[in-house]
């Protein structure tokens, strides 16, 4: 976590305010506590305390709110990807590949496309699979160019890609 958000301001938009993406581990960290803690007691959706616990590690403090969310929306396609984030963070790597690949299937060809792109590219490079998140990263900027998505979006996923590629590179 930052206090100071200088370093920070070309870092991609985590999803939710005080939250960045770090360029280098492609992870989300809160960058303003302040900002973050505004955001979230003024939100009315279990998804954004979800991500804020992901973010700062909290893995069964998430698992347990996202049972709890995804009993009232269980089609939730936010939660459904937090619940496998929650095994990313508890380093259950292998497992929450799976549930990306399996949320990407459900994804296809609809808006979410994209984003199942993303959350598996990330979980890929997180694993250390640096090739397979290259194809991820590679798809969802694709997609999301081919949707005129959000420019933060599109941003995202460029910085993900372009990582990944020099990660990739270093490893060759």
């Amino acid at each position: 976590m930052r206090g100071d958000q200088s370093g920070t301001i070309e870092w991609p938009d985590g999803g939710f305010p005080g939250i960045r993406i770090n360029p280098d581990t492609l992870l989300s960290e809160i960058v303003s506590e302040e900002t973050c803690a505004a955001a979230l007691e003024a939100s009315t959706d279990p998804a954004d305390q979800v991500l804020v616990l992901l973010v700062e590690g909290r893995a069964a403090d998430a698992a347990e709110l996202v049972a709890e969310a995804r009993y009232k929306d269980p089609e939730s396609f936010t939660l459904r990807a937090y619940e496998a984030d929650v095994l990313r963070v508890s380093h259950r790597y292998d497992r929450a590949v799976e549930l990306f690949r399996q949320l990407l299937t459900e994804a296809q060809g609809t808006a979410n496309e994209a984003l199942a792109y993303q959350y598996l590219g990330r979980m890929q490079f997180v694993a250390g699979n640096i090739a397979a998140a290259v194809e991820s990263f590679t798809r969802a900027l694709d997609l999301r160019v081919a949707q005129s998505a959000d420019a933060a979006l599109i941003y995202s996923s460029t910085v993900a890609l372009q990582r990944a590629r020099d990660v990739f590179e270093l490893a060759s």
